[in-house]
């Protein structure tokens, strides 16, 4: 009788443990995320970790105007071309990019940097591959959660009250 008490006892704390981690997972503060779609010819993937706004102001407080940011949380943000593409006009050769930002009240700089498996804060100006600049728009909603979309001629970044549209051709 004592064996059957001890082997109920074990799976009743396998099962909790592995419940307590199932539900770690869903409730991470910034889970993974991917988006990807096609633009033209061009396949283009974006993997980054998604922040809540959960109830912060984000632009210009938790994300300051005028500093470098990761463009997502947790490690650097990447970007996948498989074909040459242009990027506001300028050339952008096929590959996988970590993407970062420098946020403005009107004006953006958008960077795809070559230095990919990264944490998000070691960010290295020499080893960017293009800077350009975008307009960032009003959301037409809501995003609680960070969100990229690959649309038919650009890739957006949607966050809080606000989207920056990236101008993006396949060559």
């Amino acid at each position: 009788m004592k064996k059957s008490n001890f082997v109920s006892l074990c799976v009743m704390l396998f099962g909790i443990l592995l419940s307590v981690g199932a539900y770690a997972q869903e409730t991470k503060a910034s889970p993974a995320a991917t988006a990807t779609g096609k633009i033209g010819e061009a396949t283009v993937t974006v993997n980054y970790s998604s922040p809540g706004v959960k109830g912060r102001t984000i632009w210009g407080e938790l994300v300051p105007y005028g500093e470098v940011w990761r463009a997502g949380a947790n490690e650097a943000t990447t970007v996948m071309f498989d074909k040459d593409v242009l990027v506001e006009g300028e050339a952008l050769p096929a590959g996988t990019y970590s993407f970062y930002a420098i946020p403005g009240e009107k004006e953006w700089t958008v960077i795809f940097n070559k230095v990919t498996k990264q944490w998000g804060t070691e960010y290295d100006e020499s080893q960017d591959a293009l800077r350009v600049q975008v307009t960032p728009r009003e959301s037409a909603q809501m995003n609680e959660r960070l969100k990229y979309e690959v649309k038919d001629d650009e890739l957006v970044l949607g966050w809080e009250n606000l989207e920056v549209p990236i101008s993006v051709q396949a060559q």
